[in-house]
């Protein structure tokens, strides 16, 4: 690469003083620059170009072309592409896709005229007074290019685990303002034990039509091998669930199910009502979780009847962790990975408050998810252990072969 650069730079020396080239120094900056960005994205796979490495971790996609304003003028550049969209050139953009990804929501909502005051000194504040309409263009076109490719990539492999919950968000919709749902999914990938953010959607509302549709596109993307599926008590999404991912347990959120079960009972008992109920999920194997919470429930019969109905009703669907590696139960038995994520996002999306328009909130929320996505993927510790992961795959050897106790 150094010989490369070496060579191209002498070439355009040679033509500086051979030929009066008045465009040396931008043809310098180009050069230099691509050169750079070649050198970034093989670091960043692991493997120079068509090189066979062990130590690959992406794949390179081609070039897509991108003007670059430089005090020397207009440079022409061919920005590297990786197959999961996870590569941006540090020269050329500082900030992290997210914020550029804020920035373009802020703008669109300055230029169509849906601004506040807060917007007005948002968008000083980020140094944009006066940006045209072209540029707002242009900025959003390239990153609804980045997200509809991070959100269409191929699921390669197989997730035993998958956790989906939707957020609300503020949107114009026909001229008035309206709630939409957000929709994301996640899954553990059973090959590397790391998480993964795997789809996102928006949508009127949290109907079950909306909800198989999200589900079937996530298959159709190759989502295979689901075990587990995490997630509320949604009518529309259980039942989605059934119809899309069959063969797959539901997980009732143990966290949304305390909030239904302390509704059912006075203020002044919740406390005690809570302490109970958990001491169902300090138990050490299935068997004893299961008597534990049939002895609660029981418990409860006289003087909460209703909390009982629940308990009863609910037991399948709250205690379906159990079923698997020991190891995992704390973090499949709720929603709390997403929920986290989902804070991230709302975070992040409250300095807008209204987008001007659904586009805009797949575009800032795609940019959130891909840069958290990118994050688990370099995280020095995976969200599984393979010790724990192969404990699962033994199990599930050990149901296939003995029918008669998937039945029981």
């Amino acid at each position: 690469m150094a010989d490369e650069l070496r060579i191209g730079l002498q070439e355009l020396l040679r033509k500086a003083q051979i030929e009066g080239n008045t465009d040396f120094l931008k043809e310098g900056v180009r050069v230099l620059s691509q050169m750079l960005m070649e050198m970034e994205v093989e670091e960043h796979v692991g493997a120079s170009r068509h090189e066979r490495s062990p130590g690959r971790i992406g794949q390179r996609n081609g070039y897509r072309q991108r003007s670059w304003d430089t005090r020397v003028g207009t440079v022409e550049l061919s920005v590297p592409r990786v197959r999961d969209s996870s590569y941006f050139p540090s020269l050329l953009e500082p900030r992290r896709r997210a914020e550029r990804a804020l920035s373009a929501v802020v703008q669109e909502a300055y230029v169509h005229g849906v601004s506040t005051r807060k917007v007005d000194d948002l968008v000083k504040a980020l140094g944009m007074e006066g940006i045209s309409k072209s540029r707002v263009s242009e900025l959003c076109e390239e990153l609804d290019e980045e997200v509809e490719r991070f959100r269409g990539r191929p699921l390669e492999g197989s997730y035993p685990y998958i956790w989906v919950d939707a957020t609300y968000l503020k949107a114009r919709q026909d001229g008035r303002v309206s709630s939409v749902a957000v929709v994301i999914a996640v899954g553990v990938r059973a090959e590397t034990g790391e998480r993964e953010v795997l789809g996102l959607d928006v949508g009127p509302s949290e109907d079950g039509a909306f909800w198989v549709s999200f589900l079937r596109s996530l298959v159709a993307r190759g989502l295979s091998g689901v075990r587990l599926v995490t997630s509320d008590a949604h009518r529309g999404l259980k039942g989605a669930i059934e119809v899309v991912l069959q063969g797959a347990s539901w997980q009732r959120c143990r966290v949304h199910f305390m909030r239904n079960a302390l509704s059912l009972v006075p203020k002044a008992a919740q406390q005690m009502v809570g302490a109970t109920i958990r001491t169902v999920f300090a138990q050490p194997d299935s068997g004893s979780a299961r008597e534990q919470w049939r002895r609660v429930s029981d418990g409860f019969g006289v003087r909460f009847p209703k909390l009982s109905g629940l308990m009863e009703e609910a037991e399948e669907d709250v205690l379906a962790y159990a079923s698997f590696p020991q190891e995992h139960w704390q973090k499949i038995w709720s929603n709390n990975p997403l929920e986290r994520l989902n804070k991230e996002v709302k975070r992040r999306t409250n300095v807008v408050g209204i987008f001007p328009n659904e586009e805009s909130v797949i575009r800032l929320v795609g940019a959130v998810l891909s840069e958290q996505h990118d994050e688990w993927q370099v995280a020095p510790r995976r969200y599984f252990s393979a010790g724990s992961l192969a404990k699962l795959e033994r199990k599930e050897g050990i149901m296939a072969e003995q029918p008669e106790l998937v039945a029981g």
